[in-house]
């Protein structure tokens, strides 16, 4: 006979903190039944960014304000957009 694994109810957690804490010290096996799991896309999620610092010469940032004030964009954002481009170029670049 096979042996139906019992199903624990999940707790309501005061924060994320308690939850954390909580599930670092149990197993999820004994709260979910992973066999009826089915694959979720999260399109909305954004990527975890972190702070970085970087010096660059007076005239380059304020050129920069001035092209991201044209594209009506923050001036960090027209940045980060210049560096994905420069990287997907050479990374391009490095595969041929």
């Amino acid at each position: 006979m096979v042996e139906v694994k019992q199903i624990k109810k999940i707790p309501k957690f005061e924060n994320e903190d308690k939850e954390r804490e909580f599930w670092s010290s149990h197993d999820s096996t004994g709260y979910v039944d992973w066999c009826k799991a089915k694959r979720v896309k999260l399109p909305n999620l954004r990527p975890t960014m972190r702070a970085i610092s970087i010096r660059l010469p007076e005239s380059m940032i304020e050129r920069l304000k001035v092209l991201a004030h044209k594209r009506d964009v923050p001036y960090q954002s027209l940045l980060k957009l210049f560096i994905a481009d420069k990287i997907i170029e050479e990374e391009l670049r490095s595969t041929r």
